[in-house]
């Protein structure tokens, strides 16, 4: 989990409303991605006060404070801007309580404002938060969506990973990361990968050195980020290695909590990989639709033993 982003960030990409706090947004940090609906508090229960998370007040808040004297809303307000505190949130385009404004002003804790619904906005700050927050690993590897499927390309320094890479974005594909994939998990069977600052758009290429995939090819030939969908990892041939020739063997590779398709692709002269790789992203998708040519061969082989030995049984 990240230590945190800062509000001033939260307010930037989600294009919310700063109704007081201006100066405090690069002071606060939000550390996790749970949200609270302070009704309890509104009415003085302050136990289990969760002043981590970010203060959503929506329509029942709102019209709970208009209940109470100005007083009454001070005090229970002023008990909520704790120094954890990030930000109070007001949605639906609602005004907020003059109390809010002037003990929150006091606290050095931001209010922020959104015209979304409540429902909609927890929503978007909850998988906002959630993207931001969550842990992240590098991994070696190359990133590319090949009709839209997030493909990781692994395997040792020097095998082809960038030039294979280089291919499949000349073919029409998009790279989302070379040589190193910052990757996370956006829920329980999803694994996201996405680019470095350092490394976006670009591509290291033996012989020519770094080159920007965006100014080259255009920006259709980059992607931000992309769930992962299948891993091809490239190795050197191996004569005295039997690799699988069916596609009958099911190989998955552990991020974090999710288990990965993967399959394995021998690296030899006179292959072309980018091809190769686009025919596994194919046949992945027909699979994943219902379609096994394994098993269509199959049943034509049970079909045709079944047939010979009916021939022979005649005889």
């Amino acid at each position: 989990m990240a230590e945190g982003i800062l509000v001033k960030q939260l307010v930037d990409d989600l294009k919310l409303k700063v109704l007081s706090g201006q100066e405090s947004l690069a002071k606060k940090t939000v550390t996790t991605s749970d949200l609270s609906r302070p009704d309890f508090e509104m009415t003085g229960y302050f136990a289990y006060y969760p002043q981590r998370r970010l203060q959503v007040f929506g329509l029942t808040e709102t019209a709970f404070a208009k209940g109470l004297t100005s007083e009454e809303l001070s005090v229970v307000l002023r008990r909520m801007c704790q120094k954890e505190t990030p930000a109070f949130v007001v949605s639906s385009g609602l005004t907020p309580p003059k109390e809010m404004l002037i003990e929150a002003e006091h606290a050095g804790v931001p209010v922020l404002g959104s015209d979304l619904l409540t429902t909609r906005l927890s929503s978007v700050l909850t998988d906002y938060l959630h993207v931001q927050l969550a842990e992240r690993r590098s991994m070696h590897g190359v990133l590319v969506d090949v009709y839209g499927l997030g493909v990781l390309i692994t395997g040792d320094s020097g095998v082809g990973k960038s030039e294979t890479a280089l291919e499949l974005v000349k073919r029409g594909h998009r790279l989302i990361a070379d040589d190193r994939v910052d990757v996370y998990q956006k829920d329980e069977s999803t694994i996201v990968g996405e680019a470095p600052k350092i490394l976006k758009h670009l591509m290291e290429i033996r012989g020519i050195g770094i080159i920007d995939a965006m100014n080259l090819f255009g920006a259709g030939a980059v992607r931000q980020d992309t769930p992962i969908s299948l891993i091809v990892h490239l190795e050197n041939w191996q004569p005295d290695r039997n690799y699988d020739r069916l596609g009958s063997a099911e190989d998955t590779q552990q991020i974090f909590d999710v288990p990965v398709p993967k399959m394995t692709i021998p690296v030899k002269v006179g292959r072309n990989l980018a091809i190769i790789i686009e025919v596994a992203a194919m046949n992945f998708r027909a699979r994943s639709m219902g379609y096994d040519a394994t098993q269509v061969f199959e049943q034509n082989l049970n079909e045709l033993i079944k047939e010979n030995s009916s021939e022979d049984e005649q005889k």
